[in-house]
């Protein structure tokens, strides 16, 4: 997933506020976490880190300056409180947990060559809907830097995964040899047309579904919409057709 930068250690975030009478060389810097220094105060300095420095900070203040000793004294005086929060979120978990819980919301990005933008897509938007109300998630793709860049959301990584298979489904370039589980479009009277990848038909020749000899496609079982598993044996080199193989999955008979 690609959320920007991340930071792989326990962050704590402490407000410190001020107390300052106007010209008067005393003061009071307090320590904060409940936003009171927000408006009772002269300054609302927010400052946020991990045990290794600051990793973010926000002020608002209400007098004409700061002088570099309280700047300095506000900062330490952070820093103590953001080592004793850290410790305490330690004592509880220790780390960051390497995976989100399964229900968690989350988002992750990956790029797909730019031919392939419009098979996402779809007509009209078709594919790209269809893919969203099948799993829920809430995918978007543009094209940038010569790359199509994806970004899927979604309520659960179950839905997110749903949409990442879907995808890497449409832009996967079949390869003769690999074993697909596909679903029987139509039957023919020579065979079966087997969708094996989405968009992408194959012909099962009735020669090519059982060891024994068939007078028909429905002798072996078959019937539109069934999903079988298929081997891609041959992609025509002239007209990019596919060929498909059920039998050499099956057990070869043994001579009598």
């Amino acid at each position: 997933m690609d959320a920007g930068v991340k930071i792989n250690k326990p962050v704590s975030g402490i407000a410190m506020g001020l107390i300052k009478n106007s010209g008067e060389d005393k003061y009071a810097v307090l320590s904060d976490i409940l936003g009171d220094e927000d408006h009772l105060g002269d300054m609302d300095f927010k400052v946020t880190g991990t045990k290794d420095g600051i990793t973010a900070t926000q002020m608002d203040i209400k007098v004409d300056g700061l002088s570099y000793e309280i700047l300095e004294r506000a900062l330490n005086q952070a820093k103590e409180g953001r080592m004793h929060i850290l410790g305490k979120i330690e004592e509880t978990i220790s780390e960051p947990r390497a995976e989100l819980k399964e229900h968690a919301p989350r988002i992750e990005r990956m790029t797909i060559p730019k031919e392939f933008i419009g098979a996402v897509i779809g007509p009209g938007g078709k594919i790209i809907q269809g893919m969203q109300e099948e799993t829920g998630a809430v995918i978007t793709i543009e094209e940038t830097d010569g790359v199509g860049r994806i970004e899927i959301s979604g309520t659960n990584k179950k839905s997110i995964d749903d949409a990442i298979r879907m995808i890497k489904a449409i832009v996967a370039v079949p390869e003769p040899g690999e074993i697909y589980k596909g679903k029987v479009r139509s039957i023919m009277p020579y065979g079966a047309f087997v969708e094996f990848l989405p968009g992408k038909d194959g012909l099962l020749h009735i020669s090519e579904i059982d060891w024994k000899r068939l007078e028909n496609v429905e002798e072996a079982g078959i019937k539109e919409g069934d999903e079988i598993e298929v081997k891609l044996i041959d992609v025509d080199p002239k007209t990019g057709k596919f060929k498909l193989s059920r039998k050499v999955l099956l057990p070869r008979p043994e001579k009598n």
